[in-house]
């Protein structure tokens, strides 16, 4: 089981803090005893998982905007951050068609300054870009992608994702190779889906279930045939900070890494929503359902799937929690939460659960 022993004391600046992932990644480390800076935009939901923990007033939480160079730079400048791990994005699908230049905005050029910041702050030894599954070019073939593959997303929110895969090795490959003379090692980690407690955001499949089964409504579900690789939140977090620590201590360990669960565990979205129905109901006594109505929105991939091999072999990494393990912690997490019990505590409690103490 990994050790975090190594983050004790290190300074971290995580881009994307307020988000789902973003303050489960600093629950993490608040526990490894790392000094946390996070630097995002206001949280993007209410209720949202960031003040339900109370993590603004447990790390350096800083409202910014990464499309804002200056003031991205300005907190480079006062934290010297040791290690930067980049989750700040506009992350929907659907939204992606409705803003698109918001997205790229976001997505590309919010990737460009942060790398920009890292380049004028010596201080950064270690930096991981968190992208996402939806970088490569899919075919819909039942094959699964390796880090080798085409990038070039359908959607603008893939797209965009392929785009700063492409900004982060041109910057790796012009500002920090060997002939730089910086010691920074950048990575990219392309994840699948992630589930978990604590996610509110709008067309995810979990979250729709959570804010139907709290209103006693019958969950709807607009593509039960989609095929995804869903895991807990906490299996790529762990791989972030792997990589991290990794390439820190060699920076020959930088690269592309894909961060996904075994192959067991790519459910369709309906088998998904009935396992979710199944653990609330067994725990709650209740009876959730779910409906299958299409509403006829835009494109999204119906077949997709990550090899993860090179993550296992470089690192030896394995999944430690599978979906049904995943699904049980959702379902803890929600009726906590419906009881008003303490957000943070059960938080930490699920991380020590998860690495084994």
């Amino acid at each position: 089981m990994q050790n975090l022993d190594f983050y004790k004391g290190k300074r971290v600046l995580v881009t994307g803090h307020t988000g789902f992932k973003g303050t489960w990644l600093c629950a993490v480390l608040l526990k490894a005893g790392a000094e946390v800076t996070g630097y995002a935009l206001e949280p993007p939901t209410k209720p949202g998982i960031f003040e339900l923990a109370g993590m603004g007033e447990r790390i350096d939480s800083v409202t910014g905007d990464i499309r804002d160079l200056k003031s991205l730079q300005k907190e480079f400048d006062r934290v010297r951050p040791e290690i930067v791990i980049h989750m700040a994005a506009q992350p929907i699908v659907r939204e992606s068609y409705n803003n698109p230049v918001y997205t790229y905005e976001t997505n590309v050029m919010g990737t460009v300054h942060v790398l920009e910041c890292i380049r004028n702050c010596e201080s950064v030894r270690s930096f991981v870009n968190v992208t996402t599954d939806k970088v490569y070019l899919n075919r819909e073939w039942p094959w699964a992608y390796r880090e080798n593959e085409e990038l070039n997303g359908y959607d603008p929110y893939s797209n965009s994702k392929s785009c700063s895969e492409l900004v982060t090795d041109s910057y790796r490959k012009s500002f920090f190779g060997e002939e730089s003379g910086r010691l920074t090692a950048i990575s990219t980690a392309r994840a699948g889906n992630v589930i978990g407690g604590g996610d509110f955001a709008a067309d995810r499949i979990i979250p729709d279930c959570v804010r139907a089964v709290l209103d006693g409504k019958e969950i709807i579900v607009r593509n039960p045939y989609s095929v995804r690789p869903f895991q807990h939140v906490l299996e790529p977090l762990l791989v972030y900070l792997m990589i991290a620590q990794k390439q820190y201590e060699k920076p020959e360990f930088a690269g592309s890494y894909n961060v996904g669960p075994d192959e067991t565990d790519c459910y369709t979205t309906g088998d998904l929503v009935t396992l979710f129905c199944e653990k609330w109901n067994q725990e709650t006594k209740e009876q959730a359902g779910w409906k299958n109505i299409s509403d006829g929105g835009p494109h999204e991939a119906s077949f997709l799937k990550l090899d993860c091999s090179k993550l296992k072999q470089v690192f030896g990494w394995r999944p430690v929690w599978n979906v049904e393990k995943a699904m049980e912690k959702i379902v803890e997490w929600t009726i906590a939460y419906r009881g008003g019990e303490d957000v943070y505590g059960l938080m930490r409690g699920q991380i020590e659960e998860f690495l084994g103490r």
